[in-house]
């Protein structure tokens, strides 16, 4: 999972995502409402990307930190 600051830089990362792995299912894009908070600006976005059939490598795990570093972002593990 990869948390973004907004929905701007989630769409970023969701098209590159596209371009350096295309074979990946459709990551789903989702709003992460910070806790007690209603306002969109107060938003995480987290793309949910499933791995490969054979697992991440771990060039593939640093190319999505590097993805989601050069939007303010970061990666989850499970």
């Amino acid at each position: 999972m990869l948390v973004l600051p907004d929905r701007d830089a989630a769409e970023e990362v969701l098209e590159e995502l596209a371009t350096r792995f295309p074979d990946l299912d459709d990551p789903e894009l989702v709003r992460d409402a910070l806790a007690g908070e209603d306002d969109a600006e107060d938003a995480q976005w987290l793309l949910v990307v499933e791995p490969p059939e054979d697992g991440w490598t771990a060039a593939q795990l640093a190319e999505l930190d590097a993805v989601a570093r050069a939007q303010e972002g970061w990666r989850e593990e499970d």
